[in-house]
């Protein structure tokens, strides 16, 4: 029985295979991508039963995602084809010294981007404790922006608990200030919010993750964890309790593509397994840091027994 549902598109990633500009690199290694993927990925690696929300081209690309779904126990019931239009992909740079690689999309009039409401209608919530979503989505066209703002009113009709990650893409969105003003709608649905305080400073007008956390708190949201990068993550509810809790140290940083999409699979799965807000921004540290020691976005997401190992060593 599905567990957690997630909604957001998945696409083919080309990562470059040499430390060169995009234009000049003759060798790529093919992934499956989407912070969303990244999620269900790591969600599923930790033993929980999570079910993806999307359309997909009935390409090569989206028959290997599909495939890549369901190799990694991913629920892919509510993944549908279309056949009229294509699935996105991105191109991403390989780089050193742990800077933010170039990543390049290809998502403009995707299969994903002509989701709809509509294609809510077959759900079963049966079962399903948590909605896991970010502000892609609503980048990508009209429908999918509705269809995210419904999924979300579903979820909450039902007393399900909903977790928002921003996720911006500045780049995706013609005009910033419906960007912000779509984003923070959006969050006011949620019980959790999850913004990097460079996302939060750009949201609310301040670089102060307390006033970050108060003007998504006093929306109605019932908690919030600004992610501070090395510093950590910050954290207060509505309830009044506010703590922060430490980064894990990473010696060698691969790629830092995903470390959000990390996070938010260790703080949802502790919560979903009884543990406190203290403890699960704790494990959501943990698997941040994982993440960024591979390459790809969601390879160095961690079995069960790689985490616990990786806790218990530091």
């Amino acid at each position: 029985m599905v567990e957690v549902l997630t909604f957001g598109e998945p696409m083919g990633l080309l990562a470059a295979d040499e430390v060169k500009p995009l234009k000049e690199v003759e060798r790529f290694r093919r992934y499956v991508c989407g912070a969303e993927v990244n999620f269900s990925v790591g969600l599923a690696r930790l033993g929980h039963a999570v079910a993806y929300v999307s359309k997909i081209g009935h390409d090569p690309f989206g028959e290997h995602i599909r495939d890549f779904l369901q190799r990694n126990r991913i629920d892919n019931r509510y993944v549908k084809y279309d056949e009229v239009f294509m699935t996105g992909m991105q191109l991403k740079e390989k780089v050193q010294n742990g800077a933010d690689p170039l990543v390049v999309n290809y998502r403009g009039n995707t299969a994903f981007s002509h989701f709809s409401p509509g294609d809510l209608a077959d759900i079963d919530w049966q079962g399903v404790r948590h909605l896991h979503v970010t502000g892609i989505p609503a980048a990508l066209s009209a429908t999918c922006r509705k269809a995210l703002a419904v999924l979300m009113d579903m979820a909450k009709e039902k007393k399900i608990c909903v977790s928002f990650d921003p996720n911006l893409r500045p780049a995706l969105w013609p005009d910033q200030d419906d960007m912000i003003h779509t984003i923070n709608a959006l969050a006011a649905k949620a019980d959790i919010v999850l913004p990097g305080v460079r996302e939060g400073e750009r949201l609310t007008g301040s670089e102060n993750p307390e006033e970050i956390a108060d003007f998504y708190l006093q929306q109605g949201v019932k908690a919030v964890v600004v992610k501070v990068g090395a510093a950590g993550s910050f954290v207060k509810t509505r309830s009044g309790e506010s703590f922060t809790s430490p980064a894990f140290h990473v010696n060698h940083v691969v790629d830092t593509v995903g470390a959000g999409d990390g996070f938010a699979v260790g703080t949802i799965s502790a919560l979903l397994e009884g543990e406190d807000l203290r403890g699960a921004v704790r494990r959501g540290a943990a698997v941040g840091a994982l993440a960024v020691m591979s390459p790809g976005d969601n390879e160095g997401l961690p079995t069960r027994e790689e985490l616990e190992r990786f806790m218990q060593e530091n």
